[in-house]
């Protein structure tokens, strides 16, 4: 199979991270025997160094001519005090609109090699495996009007019947694959917004007999994903919850460089699911060009990748198979607190492409 591929390594450790992974990549496709069309593009603070605009054309056209996207991460501490149409955040969320990529998978496992890098108890994060369901591309960070005057600042929170069937049935569609459970987070005691998103859930619900539904407000969500992870399966949430519970599994996980994920659209006539995929971390600034950031969240993605874009599951099961013998031989970088010398990034990206 040719896999057009378009990668954007972004701003900070994204550009490491980012590179590991597609070392990864080309151990796969030359151990399957796949081919592989790679193009580069800009986004986030290096496209405005180089271009003036986070988003640039070039990147945009690139990105409609490809089946799937890897990023790394963006941001950069001299543009946090720019407007919000002037940060690097803003290039990431018009691709994400662009490809109207509304559903964004973030698996969340801890693996029984980085029990003990969790600042919890092992007894409680011990057996969590579980995805978040986070709508993507609606709600908060989309809704308008929104704004800034001398005064106040104000944005809109607002659903669609249409955005919230979509994101509901692609949660559904995984637990059916999974432990057949799914909770959706809402803040429905407080906000209308959320009264709505609960009504279209069950009534979406109702399609699957065979999944059970459970209802759980965010802040009682926050609270039980530390409590008690293990009951979670499938947690279906709207975009900005969704934003604040996923950094949450870095704790379940050892570190939030262990997290993956998918932002995933409606099928193409030919049946593809293009998507977006990028590790869960931000750009980190203070640690970027030293190569010791975490990678396994970047090559989760590319296992992600392969999945659900491309269909491949045994390639995916051997880049993700490949990532728990590296964890247990000992061989990952100092966030995940080794008990020798730490690895580089680049170590641990090679050391996958190893056990492939």
């Amino acid at each position: 199979m040719n896999l057009k591929i378009l990668i954007l390594p972004g701003d900070g450790i994204g550009t490491e991270v980012t590179r590991a992974a597609v070392d990864v990549l080309h151990a796969v496709a030359k151990k399957f025997g796949h081919t592989l069309e790679l193009t580069e593009g800009l986004l986030g603070g290096i496209a405005i160094h180089k271009t003036g605009t986070p988003f640039p054309d070039d990147t945009r056209t690139k990105a409609q001519g490809v089946d799937a996207i890897l990023m790394g991460a963006v941001g950069l501490p001299e543009f946090d005090s720019a407007p919000p149409s002037q940060r690097p955040e803003k290039g990431l969320l018009e691709l994400r609109s662009l490809l109207d990529v509304y559903a964004n998978l973030r698996p969340v496992r801890t693996y029984p090699e980085l029990i003990e890098s969790s600042p919890l108890k092992n007894h409680v994060i011990s057996g969590t495996d579980m995805i978040i369901v986070r709508e993507l591309t609606g709600g908060l960070y989309y809704s308008q009007p929104r704004g800034i005057d001398e005064n106040r600042g104000f944005n809109t929170m607002a659903y669609t019947r249409g955005e919230v069937e979509r994101v509901t049935h692609t949660a559904f569609k995984l637990a059916r694959n999974r432990r057949k459970k799914v909770t959706s987070v809402d803040k429905s005691n407080v906000l209308e917004v959320s009264q709505f998103w609960r009504k279209v859930v069950i009534e979406v619900a109702a399609q699957y007999p065979d999944i059970q539904l459970e209802h759980v407000l965010v802040d009682n969500a926050a609270m039980q994903m530390v409590l008690r992870p293990t009951q979670f399966d499938v947690m279906l949430t709207e975009n900005t919850f969704g934003d604040i519970l996923s950094d949450i599994g870095g704790i379940l996980a050892g570190s939030i460089g262990m997290l993956p994920s998918a932002s995933l659209g409606a099928a193409n006539a030919e049946g593809v699911i293009k998507g977006l995929y990028e590790p869960v971390h931000g750009s980190a600034p203070d640690i970027a060009g030293q190569n010791k950031a975490n990678p396994f969240g970047a090559i989760g993605s590319v296992a992600a990748m392969l999945e659900y874009t491309f269909g491949l599951i045994k390639e995916a099961n051997a880049v993700n198979d490949a990532v728990g013998k590296v964890l247990a031989s000992g061989r990952v970088t100092a966030d995940l607190k080794p008990k020798g010398t730490p690895a580089t990034t680049d170590q641990v990206g090679k050391a996958v492409s190893e056990a492939l």
